[in-house]
C-alpha cells in the first residue's frame, strides 16, 4: 500500500475514535459538575420540609422536626471534637412553639439517656408525659418547657448505619396515642429521610 492509502485508513479509523473519546469526556466528565452547595441545601431543605409537612398533616401533629448531630467545637486541652445537635428542619402549627430558634449547638451529653435509647431501639414513644408508668428518658422537663404533651422520636441513620439525626413528632394541643402501625410507618419514613440526608452530606 502507498503512504497515501495508509494515511486514509488511519484517518478513517483513528479520527472517529478520537472524536468519540472527546465527546464522551465532555459529556461524562465536564458535564457532570458538582452541585453548588447552596443550591443543593435549598433543594434538600424543600424536599425534607415538604415531607415533614405531610407527616404533620397525616398524623395531625402540632410540630414535626429533624435535629442533626454536628461538631460544635473542641474540648480543652485535648482538642477532641464536642458532639452537639441542632434543629435543622421544622414545621409547626400556629398553636405550637418553635424549637428551631432555641435548640442550637446543644451538647449531646445533656440528652445521653434518650439518645442512647434511640441508638439502641430506633424509636421512643411517649403518649402522655404525665403518665408515670411511661418511661420518658429524661425528656419530661424539656417537654414541659415547650408545651409538649405527647412525643414520638425516631433515629435517623445513614447508609452505613451511623446515627446522624432524630425526627420528632410532637403534640402540644392535646395528648395523642399513635397506633403501632402508625409508629411502624414513621420508622420507615425516618429510614427514607436518612437516605435523603446521607446523599446531601456526601456532597
Amino acid at each position: 500500500m502507498t503512504d497515501a492509502i495508509w494515511v486514509a485508513i488511519i484517518g478513517g479509523v483513528v479520527g472517529p475514535i478520537i472524536v468519540l473519546t472527546i465527546n464522551w469526556y465532555l459529556t461524562n466528565k465536564l458535564g457532570k459538575k458538582k452541585k453548588d452547595m447552596v443550591t443543593d441545601a435549598l433543594e434538600v431543605g424543600e424536599q425534607v420540609t415538604t415531607r415533614l409537612d405531610q407527616i404533620r398533616e397525616d398524623y395531625e401533629a402540632d410540630r414535626v422536626w429533624i435535629s442533626q448531630f454536628h461538631n460544635g467545637g473542641h474540648f480543652y486541652p485535648t482538642g477532641k471534637s464536642i458532639a452537639k445537635f441542632s434543629i435543622f428542619y421544622e414545621t409547626v402549627t400556629p398553636s405550637a412553639s418553635s424549637l428551631q430558634l432555641t435548640l442550637k449547638n446543644i451538647p449531646v451529653a445533656l440528652f445521653s439517656k434518650s439518645f442512647n435509647e434511640l441508638l439502641n431501639e430506633g424509636a421512643i414513644a411517649i403518649s402522655d408525659f404525665e403518665d408515670e408508668t411511661i418511661a420518658t428518658f429524661g425528656l419530661k422537663y424539656f417537654a414541659a418547657e415547650y408545651g409538649t404533651k405527647s412525643q414520638y422520636l425516631f433515629a435517623i441513620k445513614n447508609f452505613e448505619g451511623k446515627f446522624i439525626a432524630i425526627m420528632g413528632v410532637d403534640y402540644t394541643t392535646e395528648k395523642h396515642k399513635l397506633k403501632a402501625k402508625e409508629i411502624e410507618d414513621l420508622v420507615h419514613t425516618s429510614i427514607a429521610l436518612g437516605g435523603v440526608l446521607s446523599n446531601h452530606l456526601k456532597l
